[in-house]
């Protein structure tokens, strides 16, 4: 099993909360909708994140979920 290392990372807005960290995030290109979580160093330095905000977003290269890494 071969890693690329190539990172998809996008730009989106929060539109929903939701339980456990999860946010629903529709992206600023193609205005796909995808379930983002927080990652380790936000979780762990507590940053906040709410709906509207602007956040960069990594996608996970299997499709499905995407990684919160930094809010603006």
């Amino acid at each position: 099993m071969t890693d690329t290392g190539e990172k998809l990372e996008t730009m989106g807005t929060v539109t929903e909360s939701l339980p456990n960290t999860l946010f629903r995030v529709v992206m600023d290109e193609g205005g796909e909708e995808v379930i983002a979580y927080l990652a380790g160093k936000m979780r762990l330095h507590r940053i906040k994140v709410l709906v509207g905000d602007k956040v960069t977003l990594i996608q996970d290269p299997y499709g499905g979920r995407a990684r919160i890494t930094r809010r603006h």
